[in-house]
């Protein structure tokens, strides 16, 4: 199935590639993201278990209910009716040929588990909310990170219509759900993130783990919203959230499963010592940044430090959704030393163990001050150290230091 209105994503061609090559899939990320949408031009059947009547024949009998339904089948929001996976197994084990099912899930705390149905059968693919490169419809290019790899400055190239700070601070108030983004104009963007989030705290968050306070975990959030992009003590959060370490704990879980919130863990290696080892925790949207706190322009291009925290959780948005695509699975991490001197906001290590690094800056003129923290990173580690970059908000690339560069933010897509 097609739609002329239909926003391309970065994943379309890898889902397609590998849905002509197995038979089940498995698309998770956070709920709204555009995983249905896309799925679906797939599928020559959908079923939509969040709907009482269309789940109601796969909680009696799910393998009966599958075999009805011309293939391809999407089922979607799997963890409503967690027994059709059983069935969907059985199926892949019973059949033969590729591109049957497709599943989708808001969720993802169930699939780690040791007797999770899925494992084996189905191929997991995470989607996210939609980048600029999305939204602006960019020609494909190879991801940021593959590209910054190449240490070549005339690899980034910047889009016709760049924008500067303010522009940069509209795009992440914006943030990246297809629905708000796409079709509603400020006011009622506001008022569905507002919905949006509500439904996270009662519906969701009590689907997915029983019963919760909304209001203590809608607290919990707005405490790791003003810390996004840090390192704070758990303490702290929980502190200002005014709940216990316990409750901490399950609400960090919960939002984690939810896909609202993501973190980075410390990045070490043999060559360097007295790194923290603490997570750094990020929103995954920078539009529920701003709702959870009832941002505008004005509040925060008066609060440096807010500032940065914005800029850098939109940044790493852009650069999450490519880590799905074809050939390309770098791991993330951030890196601290202990005493502070030394800083990187984003350590990408690539299967061979080499590494690129990237420090994120709200200024619009960085210097080669701004990069002591990735010529040391790259003196320690020596060939291993592939490039770097100090992304800015300003209006062209240059050259920093050798294998160093700084790079507009606009060339995530340009």
């Amino acid at each position: 199935m097609s739609s002329p209105s239909y926003t391309a994503r970065l994943i379309d061609e890898w889902l397609r590639e590998l849905f002509d090559e197995l038979p089940a899939l498995l698309i998770t990320g956070p709920r709204a993201a555009g995983k249905t949408t896309t799925a679906q031009r797939l599928a020559a059947s959908v079923v939509h278990l969040d709907r009482q009547s269309e789940a109601e024949p796969f909680r009696d009998d799910p393998d009966a209910a599958l075999r009805s339904l011309p293939e391809p089948v999407l089922l979607d929001e799997w963890q409503m009716v967690p027994q059709v996976l059983g069935a969907v197994k059985r199926a892949v084990d019973q059949g033969s040929g590729a591109g049957r099912f497709l599943v989708t899930g808001s969720v993802h705390g169930r699939l780690d588990e040791p007797t999770w149905p899925g494992t084996g059968r189905l191929v997991h693919l995470r989607m996210w909310g939609l980048t600029a490169r999305e939204i602006l419809s960019s020609p494909p290019k190879p991801p940021f990170l593959q590209t910054l790899a190449r240490a070549d400055l005339a690899a980034f190239q910047m889009p016709t219509d760049a924008p500067d700070l303010l522009g940069y601070i509209e795009l992440a108030l914006r943030g990246g759900y297809p629905e708000p983004v796409l079709s509603l104009r400020a006011s009622r963007r506001e008022r569905w993130l507002e919905s949006y989030l509500d439904e996270l705290f009662t519906r969701d968050a009590e689907n997915l783990d029983g019963p919760r306070d909304p209001g203590l975990l809608r607290r919990y959030f707005e405490a790791l919203a003003v810390n996004t992009a840090g390192i704070a003590a758990e303490k702290t959060v929980y502190d200002a959230a005014g709940i216990g370490r316990s409750t901490a704990v399950a609400y960090e879980r919960l939002l984690a499963n939810m896909f609202v919130l993501d973190s980075l863990p410390a990045w070490s290696t043999n060559r360097l010592s007295r790194l923290v080892k603490a997570p750094k925790r990020y929103l995954t949207d920078t539009s529920l940044l701003t709702a959870s706190l009832h941002l505008d322009e004005r509040a925060v291009i008066r609060d440096g430090n807010l500032l940065g925290r914005l800029i850098e959780t939109y940044v790493l948005a852009q650069i999450r959704p490519e880590l799905e695509l074809a050939g390309f699975s770098p791991r993330l991490y951030h890196l601290r030393e202990k005493n502070g001197r030394h800083e990187i906001d984003l350590v990408a290590e690539m299967r061979a163990g080499e590494v690129v690094a990237i420090e994120i800056k709200s200024s619009s003129a960085p210097s080669r001050a701004d990069a002591r923290h990735l010529e040391w990173l790259r003196e320690r580690l020596g060939e291993r150290f592939l490039a770097g970059a100090v992304l800015h908000t300003g209006p062209r690339p240059f050259r920093l230091s050798e294998r160093i560069f700084a790079l507009p933010i606009a060339t995530l897509w340009g």
